[in-house]
């Protein structure tokens, strides 16, 4: 489960990131699938805990008697839905999901998206990388320590896909693969957060020391 997830992650961060001259819709889909990553990994965690926690409803007891079997779960049982995963991870797990309301919100946003029409007083691949990077990426690094700057698909991992994150002025965690490849990778700065860039270049300055510790 949390593999095939963080593979949509990693098609989100493409999407989110990147344009298309063949394909005029990366952007929407970006939002699907990050959307879909998130549940996913949510659920992968819950799993983690018991695997029956991940359900909202479960099949009834046989009168047979025979233990509850996979073909019963999945003919039969309904997993949670998103809006209801932070406070099943918190009651399971004790995690509370970082930024739960922009978490909600984008839940609504990937409804509107999937069910009805892209809305025009947003921009959705801005949104995309905010939602990846404000709550998914803590989210994996808490449980599997793990980095959204390190999943994309592109044969050059670092060199496009960080400046466009920096340039939109989200912060994200820094990882020491990212780190490695740092002289290649060139930044434009957002000219009206001097605070964003003094942040981001402590996380880069902590992930250089932590990486050299490594070695």
């Amino acid at each position: 489960m949390r593999s095939l997830r963080l593979a949509a992650l990693t098609h989100a961060n493409w999407h989110a990131n990147y344009f298309s001259e063949s394909n005029d819709w990366w952007n929407e889909l970006s939002v699907l699938q990050a959307a879909h990553a998130a549940e996913i990994l949510i659920k992968a965690r819950i799993a983690e805990e018991h695997p029956l926690l991940i359900f909202e409803q479960l099949p009834k007891a046989s009168s047979e008697g025979f233990r509850l079997s996979l073909h019963q779960v999945i003919e039969q049982a309904r997993t949670l839905p998103f809006s209801d995963l932070p406070d099943r991870l918190w009651a399971a797990t004790g995690m509370r999901l970082a930024n739960t309301e922009q978490y909600l919100k984008f839940g609504r946003l990937r409804n509107t998206v999937q069910h009805f029409a892209v809305p025009n007083d947003i921009d959705v691949s801005d949104a995309t990388v905010a939602f990846i990077y404000d709550v998914i990426d803590p989210f994996i690094h808490e449980c599997w320590g793990l980095y959204a700057v390190d999943l994309n698909e592109d044969h050059e991992p670092y060199a496009y896909l960080v400046p466009s994150i920096v340039e939109r002025g989200i912060k994200f965690l820094v990882s020491p693969g990212m780190m490695e490849d740092f002289e290649h990778i060139s930044f434009e700065w957002p000219p009206d957060k001097p605070e964003y860039r003094a942040e981001m270049e402590h996380r880069f300055a902590a992930a250089s020391m932590c990486a050299q510790s490594m070695v």
